[in-house]
C-alpha cells in the first residue's frame, strides 16, 4: 500500500509562519507585565516543542528510493511500501527505512574449474536492484546490506556450475554461449531473493600460465605442420610434374619416330630448320665480332672485307688478328 506525499517545503512555511506568530504575541504579553512575559515564555517553549514534534514526525523519501515502516510493537509493515516525497510517522513508535531502488554496477570475480580441469578466472560485471514491491519480505531475510549478502554467493555459484560444462578452449570460442547462459541462470537465482538483475556480462576470462603456454606451443606446431603439409604437397606436385614432362618428351619422340619412318622427307624438312637456325646464330656472331673490330679495336681493313661483300676473307682477317693478338701476348 503505498501513502500519498505531501508538500514538505509547504508545511515547512506554515510552520514557520506560526512560531512566528506566538513569537510576536509573546513579545506583545511581555512589555504588558510580569504575568503576560510568563505567559509569553509558555507560548514560546510550547511552539518550540510544536515545531520538534512535527520535525520528527515528516520525513522525506528522495528520488529513485523507496520506504518501508517499522512500529515497536508489530515489527515491519508487510503491506506498506512509500513512494518518493513527504510522509508521517508517529515519533518514536514508528521509523522508516529507506531503500535506494536504482541499479548499481558490481564486479565480481571467481577461480574455478573447466570441465577438462582447467584452472579459469573469471570475472563479470552485474547490475542489480531490488524489487520495489516487496521490500517489506527482503528486509525480514536479508537486511538492507541485500547485495552485499547475496550476490557474492549467488554469482560463485553460477559461474562454477556455467565453466563446468565446459572445456577450456569451448570457453573461448563459445564465449557468446557460456555469457547468454550466465545470465539466464543468474536471473532466475536472484529472482529467489526479490533481486532484479538489469545486466549481467562478463568482463574478464583468463587461464593459468601452464596452460596459455600449452596453448601457443599446439598453435605453433600446429603451424608448423601445416607448413610441412604445404613442403610436401610441392614436392608432390613437382614430381607429378616432371613425370608429365617426361612423357611428353617421350610421346614427342614416339611420334617424331613414327613420322621419319612414314614420311622420309620430315627428317629433311627438319634438317633445313636446324641449318636455318644455326646460319641465323652464326650471322648475328660476326655482325658482333665485325662490330667489335670496326668500332672498337679501329681495324678498318677488316672492314672493308665486309662492306665489299667479302665475308670469306672477312673471316681470315679476324683469324688472323686473333693470332697475332696471342702472338704477342
Amino acid at each position: 500500500m503505498f501513502l500519498l506525499p505531501h508538500s514538505h517545503h509547504h508545511i515547512q512555511h506554515e510552520l514557520q509562519r506560526f512560531i512566528q506568530h506566538l513569537r510576536d504575541l509573546a513579545g506583545r504579553m511581555s512589555s504588558s507585565g510580569g504575568k503576560g512575559a510568563g505567559l509569553g515564555l509558555k507560548l514560546l517553549l510550547g511552539a518550540g516543542a510544536l515545531a520538534y514534534g512535527i520535525k520528527e514526525a515528516t520525513y522525506t523519501v528522495e528520488g529513485g528510493h523507496r520506504a518501508i515502516i517499522f512500529n515497536r510493537i508489530g515489527g515491519v509493515q508487510m503491506d506498506t511500501v512509500l513512494a518518493e516525497g513527504l510522509h508521517f510517522r508517529i515519533p518514536w513508535f514508528q521509523y522508516p527505512i529507506i531503500y535506494d531502488i536504482r541499479a548499481k554496477p558490481r564486479k565480481i570475480s571467481s577461480l574455478t574449474g573447466s570441465k577438462d580441469l582447467q584452472m579459469v578466472n573469471i570475472g563479470v560485471r552485474v547490475l542489480s536492484r531490488p524489487m520495489a514491491s516487496n521490500l517489506p519480505a527482503m528486509y525480514k531475510q536479508l537486511g538492507k546490506d541485500y547485495d552485499e549478502r547475496v550476490l557474492p554467493s549467488i554469482v560463485n555459484e553460477i559461474l562454477k556450475s556455467v565453466v563446468a560444462k565446459f572445456n577450456a578452449s569451448q570457453l573461448i570460442t563459445q564465449r557468446a554461449q557460456v555469457s547468454l547462459l550466465v545470465r539466464r541462470e543468474l536471473f532466475e537465482r536472484a529472482k529467489d531473493f526479490n533481486i532484479i538483475l538489469d545486466d549481467v556480462a562478463i568482463t574478464e576470462l583468463s587461464f593459468s600460465s601452464q596452460y596459455t603456454a600449452a596453448v601457443e606451443a599446439k598453435q605453433v606446431a600446429q603451424q608448423e605442420a601445416q607448413r610441412a603439409q604445404f613442403y610436401v604437397e610441392k614436392a608432390k606436385q613437382d614430381q607429378r610434374q616432371k613425370i608429365i614432362q617426361a612423357e611428353g618428351e617421350a610421346e614427342a619422340a614416339r611420334m617424331l619416330g613414327q613420322a621419319v619412318t612414314k614420311n622420309p622427307g620430315y627428317l629433311k624438312l627438319r634438317r633445313i630448320r636446324a641449318a636455318q637456325n644455326i646460319a641465323k646464330t652464326v650471322s648475328t656472331v660476326v655482325f658482333l665480332l665485325w662490330f667489335h673490330l670496326c668500332f672498337v679495336l679501329k681495324k678498318s681493313q677488316i672492314c672493308m672485307l665486309w662492306d665489299l661483300g667479302r665475308p670469306a676473307e672477312f673471316l681470315i682477317e679476324v683469324k688472323m688478328s686473333f693470332v697475332t693478338a696471342n702472338i704477342g701476348r
